[in-house]
């Protein structure tokens, strides 16, 4: 295979194309080209090299493609100097910045029908993890053949088909329409996620004891009020706090009242997409075998009152949502 290895020289980066294989058993490694210290002309040095390298750059050019990419809009990053925010590194800020200019100034930009289709791939990943971190057994694979080929899986209940196919039309209806954030938006949000799955309907009026949390829920008579003073502290921050951020820390107050029956989870996740698509950003997956994680930084955030912005509860929550960010972005929206 090949790949691009970059040398840190005072300073400064430089760029060669390496090759690795196998020979007799040993992993031989050499430097096939050099490939200069403009990331902007890379491309166009790769493919005249494609001629004496075709299959192992064929191999490789999606990996290639992604690192060009991520490189080329993490540099324009770097150019601008984004203002800092407490609730990541530097680094760390960079490089969500980057992706959100590749989504907007890249992604959007393409046909409409190539964002769909992209889309539709980002929704069976999106999908099948948002689910099964709720316990639904439906696998990758059959997710795929049931969103994309409408083909029903064998030995599963009718409630977690639904719960798949739910999700996905509420993707759809939530980037294809356009709303504010309200008890409305949510109550719709939640019942188009439960439907034929759980007849209870809107706000819950009775009070629960969620499994294994490190928090109590509201109760039944205080969701309301809870769900007003969540809406009002995310218009009363909105523009001050970076949307990652913002959208983060709304999710888990959010998970904290449990304003539903059944469906909070799946109904706050979707919520943070939209809150991001609202701002310019591209969904974001919760990877079910990040779970673990994720219920560890959503536990420390649980320690914040309602009103609360501060890093101390919320860093390791924002930084983890960006690791869940730079780990799926470029394999799915680098089209």
């Amino acid at each position: 295979m090949v790949y691009i290895y970059v040398k840190h020289v005072g300073g400064k980066n430089y760029y060669y194309l390496r090759l690795s294989k196998r020979v007799n058993g040993k992993l031989v490694v050499k430097d096939v080209a050099y490939l200069g210290d403009d990331l902007s002309k890379m491309e166009q040095i790769i493919d005249s090299l494609e001629k004496k390298y075709r299959d192992q750059i064929r191999k490789s050019y999606k990996t290639i493609k992604r690192f060009l990419d991520s490189n080329i809009y993490l540099e324009k990053i770097k150019k601008m100097k984004i203002k800092s925010i407490p609730y990541l590194e530097a680094d760390e800020l960079e490089q969500i910045e980057a992706l959100k200019l590749h989504f907007n100034n890249h992604f959007l930009k393409l046909d409409r029908e190539t964002i769909r289709n992209t889309y539709k791939n980002f929704l069976v990943e999106f999908a099948y993890n948002t689910t099964s971190i709720e316990g639904n057994t439906i696998t990758l694979k059959e997710a795929n053949k049931l969103l994309r080929e409408d083909l029903t899986p064998n030995e599963r209940s009718p409630r977690e088909i639904f719960d798949l196919q739910n999700t996905q039309k509420v993707f759809f209806y939530l980037i294809e329409n356009e709303f504010d954030l309200s008890h409305e938006l949510i109550i719709d949000i939640h019942d188009k996620l439960m439907e034929n799955i759980d007849a209870r309907k809107g706000y819950r009026t009775h009070d629960i004891r969620v499994f294994k949390s490190h928090f109590d829920a509201s109760p039944a008579k205080y969701v309301k009020t809870d769900m007003d003073i969540l809406i009002k502290w995310y218009k009363q921050h909105k523009g001050r706090i970076h949307p990652l951020a913002l959208a983060g820390m709304l999710h888990q107050k959010f998970e904290k009242i449990h304003p539903f029956s059944d469906g909070n989870g799946r109904t706050g996740r979707m919520l943070m997409v939209y809150m991001l698509l609202k701002e310019g950003f591209p969904p974001i997956i919760i990877q079910k075998k990040n779970r673990a994680d994720y219920l560890r930084v959503l536990a420390i955030a649980d320690k914040s009152n309602p009103s609360s912005i501060e890093p101390e509860h919320f860093k390791g929550l924002i930084k983890y949502l960006a690791g869940e960010y730079m780990e799926s972005y470029w394999n799915t929206f680098n089209v």
